[in-house]
C-alpha cells in the first residue's frame, strides 16, 4: 500500500512545474477566488519553484527530484522532502497517490509540453479515488465522478473526453449523452453546451474527462466536494 504523506479532510493545493509564469498568476487568482489561501500546499518535484515564487511554504515536496533545483531544495525543510526514485510513474502520479484530501487542486500541470499534459490525464484516471481539479488559464479539468451536479450558466461550454470506452447519462445539456458509447477513437463529447442552469452527469466508469471554462472552478469545486463524488480505488 502506498504511504500517505499528506492527509486532510479539506482541500489541498498541488503545484507542478509547467508554464511557471502563467501558473503563478493562475495559482494566486485561484487561491483568492476559492478562499483557500490557508489550505496546505504540496509540490510535485519542480513545483517547489512555483511555491517559492508565490511565497508559500509547502508541507511536502514529492517526486524523483530530477527537476528540483539545488536552490529550491536548500530552502525547504529536509523533513518535508519525500524522494520517490522510481521511474515508472510521473511526479504528478507520485504526489497525487500520496495525498488524500476532500479535493486536490492542481496548478502547473496543464501548460507546457503536450506529452506531460497527457501523462497527467493518465494520472487522473489511475487514481479515480482522489478527486482532483486541474486549473489552467482557460480551463478546469477533472475525472468525472460517478455522479456530479453542477450549477452552470446557460450556454457555457462543457466538454467530455473519454479516456477509454465509457457510457453515461446527462441532464441540462444541449446534446444529451444517454445511451452513447463514447471512446477516444470513436464518439467523443467535446464542445457540448449547458442548456439550463443545472447539469447532472452520471458515469458508468472512471474514464471520462470533464473540461469546463475557467469561471466554472467554484461550482466544480462544490460538486466534487460532495461525498458521493468519489470513485473507489482501483484494485491492485
Amino acid at each position: 500500500m502506498t504511504e500517505q504523506i499528506v492527509t486532510s479532510p479539506h482541500a489541498v493545493w498541488l503545484l507542478g512545474g509547467a508554464d511557471p509564469e502563467d501558473a503563478l498568476s493562475v495559482f494566486r487568482a485561484a487561491r483568492a477566488e476559492t478562499a483557500l489561501e490557508k489550505a496546505p500546499v504540496v509540490c510535485a518535484d519542480g513545483g517547489a519553484a512555483l511555491a517559492r515564487r508565490a511565497g508559500v511554504d509547502p508541507v511536502a515536496v514529492i517526486g524523483d527530484f530530477d527537476s528540483l533545483s539545488d536552490e529550491d531544495r536548500a530552502a525547504i525543510d529536509p523533513a518535508r522532502l519525500h524522494h520517490i526514485p522510481e521511474q515508472e510513474t510521473t511526479d504528478f502520479d507520485k504526489a497525487l497517490s500520496r495525498v488524500r484530501a476532500a479535493v486536490v487542486l492542481g496548478v502547473g500541470f496543464t501548460g507546457g509540453r503536450v506529452d506531460h499534459q497527457l501523462a497527467v490525464m493518465t494520472g487522473l484516471a489511475r487514481h479515480p479515488d482522489r478527486p482532483c481539479i486541474l486549473i489552467g488559464e482557460e480551463d478546469v479539468i477533472c475525472l468525472c465522478p460517478p455522479r456530479l451536479r453542477l450549477d452552470l450558466a446557460p450556454g457555457s461550454r462543457l466538454s467530455l473526453y473519454p479516456l477509454a470506452e465509457v457510457e453515461g447519462r446527462s441532464t441540462g445539456l444541449d446534446w444529451p449523452i444517454d445511451g452513447l458509447a463514447m471512446r477516444p477513437d470513436g464518439r467523443i463529447g467535446t464542445s457540448n453546451r449547458v442548456s439550463g442552469g443545472t447539469v447532472s452527469l452520471t458515469m458508468a466508469a472512471p474514464a471520462m474527462l470533464l473540461i469546463l471554462p475557467r469561471p466554472a472552478l467554484r461550482p466544480l469545486l462544490a460538486g466534487l466536494s460532495r461525498s458521493d463524488a468519489r470513485w473507489p480505488a482501483r484494485a491492485g
